[in-house]
């Protein structure tokens, strides 16, 4: 196998590996199922090295906030209570997060992720399994959490851990000499030998809720940075002589979190590449998947192709045969099959039918609508208009608030005029209608059926049906008229 394939396989797996290190019994193992489990999302964190306004949970990660694609996996577990804690920019938070499953607390002061999990249990059920996740850490999987919390069940602290090059900034695990977990040490309070360990506690844990709580009030601050660290409740377990697994993460890359905004992108482009490759596993064609943004949800049918530099956000669907140009924006689209949209086109908000072809350089804001064979060209704005079957706009045009019927021609440099500075109004353009060069249709107005309006022509009344309609200014010439000329300049 290839080495790059043995890459793109190992994004695909989800492996962890449980070490139990405790010297007492291992106690009674009990199924969690949802109606015991209970998750705490952290979301507090002011994100300081992100110089940022804005919380950084909140900002973007492949086009939705970097929390919410934690609260996606967590939710995978159906648990009965799903706990936000935020803090600095707290309703910021609570506006974008707002879900019906969520419950939100307000950690204020901010004291630490100790004191943040207390905040929180004391609005969660005392009983069951409690699982802790960062909101910072948007790549571990729905099966990793799934893996701690097996092992919360039994009766056991379990930690998600890794092995990392570079663990500066992060917390050690530091084993005894028989490996097995002794505690886990905050980097400014680390000794010189806990700093050189390689092993860190990646945020992610899950205890026996009943025990999590009576740790949590038991954490002291004396540290150096005067906060109640969540960290230290190992070594609360181990003095009680708790099992605690430490479950490594299967693939490096799952556990990162994000600090600054150079980490924020390094985690953009992993979370592109497995969009990509998930797309070519389905049988898309992609030109450089190293070029490509998916800022959403993105459905392919068979035989799409995809040039480089193309971004999708929200919901887009292609449909089979479809192909997309470069450097394109398709944002909340819908695509028919074997239609082409050519390069620098900018959709938003379209339903786009089947064999059209769109651009180059074309733009549909939202409400634009096409019907089948409809061929739209370069420069061509369209915003809440539907065309018909067959019809064309082929260059330089603008058609808002208007309903084109089917085969209606549209000729360069026409426009809807639509906005009398206070209402939009609407143009009607029946079925094989001819639109020339240059016209100006001012709203409100109809076209009739196989109506032909002449070049240039600026109409504000409606055009009847299978006849020519002609409104141009009468020419005049006025004979010795002189241009202009720009008077010199006086020192």
């Amino acid at each position: 196998m290839r080495h790059a394939d043995v890459r793109a396989d190992l994004l695909r797996r989800d492996v962890v590996s449980c070490k139990t290190v405790a010297a007492a019994p291992i106690r009674p193992h009990f199924p969690v199922a949802s109606q015991s489990l209970q998750i705490i999302v952290m979301a507090a964190g002011q994100g300081k090295r992100m110089h940022s306004a804005h919380p950084k949970v909140l900002h973007a990660l492949a086009g939705r906030p970097l929390v919410a694609h934690v609260l996606d996996a967590v939710r995978t577990l159906a648990p009965r209570a799903l706990c936000l804690v935020v803090g600095h920019g707290g309703e910021a938070v609570r506006t974008e997060i707002a879900a019906p499953d969520v419950a939100v607390v307000t950690q204020d002061p901010p004291r630490g992720t100790g004191d943040a999990v207390r905040v929180a249990l004391a609005a969660l059920p005392a009983d069951g399994v409690t699982l802790v996740a960062n909101g910072d850490c948007p790549l571990i999987p729905a099966a990793t959490f799934a893996t701690l919390v097996e092992r919360a069940g039994a009766g056991h602290l379990a930690l998600l851990t890794a092995r990392v090059a570079d663990p500066a900034g992060l917390g050690r695990v530091v084993r005894d000499a028989k490996g097995g977990v002794r505690a886990i040490v905050e980097e400014k309070d680390a000794s010189p030998a806990e700093r050189a360990l390689d092993e860190i506690y990646t945020g992610a844990l899950a205890a026996p809720t009943e025990s999590l709580r009576r740790w949590v009030a038991a954490l002291r601050n004396d540290n150096a940075q005067r906060e109640y660290y969540l960290t230290d409740i190992v070594a609360l377990a181990v003095a009680e002589a708790v099992a605690v697994d430490a479950c490594a993460a299967g693939h490096a890359e799952d556990i990162l979190g994000v600090n600054d905004r150079a980490q924020l992108a390094a985690i953009e482009r992993i979370v592109q590449t497995r969009n990509a490759q998930a797309l070519l596993r389905a049988g898309t064609w992609i030109a450089d998947p190293a070029r490509i943004d998916v800022r959403g949800q993105l459905t392919c049918g068979r035989d799409v192709r995809i040039d480089v530099g193309c971004v999708f956000e929200g919901v887009v669907a292609l449909g089979d045969d479809a192909s997309v140009g470069p450097n394109c924006v398709l944002r909340n689209v819908t695509i028919g099959a074997r239609t082409r949209i050519e390069a620098f086109s900018h959709l938003d908000d379209a339903t786009i039918g089947a064999d059209c072809r769109v651009g180059p350089y074309a733009r549909f804001r939202p409400g634009a609508a096409l019907g089948d064979n409809v061929h739209v060209g370069n420069f061509v704005e369209i915003k809440a208009s539907t065309l018909g079957h067959g019809a064309k706009a082929n260059h330089l045009a603008y058609i808002g608030d208007s309903t084109v019927g089917a085969n209606v021609n549209v000729g360069a440099g026409t426009i809807t005029a639509n906005y009398d500075g206070a209402i939009k109004h609407r143009t009607v353009i029946e079925d094989n209608a001819f639109i020339g060069s240059n016209c100006v249709l001012v709203a409100p107005i109809t076209i009739g059926r196989g109506a032909t309006i002449g070049a240039g022509s600026t109409l504000s009344e409606d055009a009847p049906a299978e006849a020519l309609t002609i409104a141009r200014a009468k020419p005049a010439t006025i004979v010795g008229w002189k241009r202009p000329v720009k008077k010199p300049a006086t020192k």
